[in-house]
């Protein structure tokens, strides 16, 4: 491989990357909006952080599997499978976040004014 080949696939990685948390950043300053914006719904902009998290941690994911065509040694594989394992407990935990305030929105007829 060459060395402008690695900077380029170097550069989509960290593209991709960066994109989830743009997004991620877009999810929480929508959560901030809410919540001083006077409507005041907890639920609401937890849901939205829950989201927000989930579809960041599909692009973190993308790059972090696209990392995995440069791994040569056990320590890299090791490493590279820890922080797998990490993001998709924390992918699940906030998918089941996401849920329950779902659910709890569902049983309230709408985000209620506190």
């Amino acid at each position: 491989m060459s060395v402008s080949n690695i900077l380029h696939f170097d550069f989509l990685i960290l593209l991709i990357e960066l994109i989830g948390s743009f997004i991620l950043i877009r999810y929480v300053i929508a959560a901030i909006i809410v919540l001083i914006g006077g409507y005041r719904h907890l639920e609401y902009a937890q849901y939205l952080i829950a989201e927000g998290a989930l579809i960041a941690l599909n692009f973190k994911l993308a790059g972090t599997l696209l990392k995995t065509i440069e791994l040569k040694s056990w320590q890299q594989i090791f490493t590279f499978s820890m922080i797998f394992l990490l993001r998709t407990l924390l992918k699940r935990l906030f998918a089941w976040e996401a849920k329950q305030i779902h659910t709890k929105q569902l049983f309230t007829k709408g985000w209620q004014q506190d």
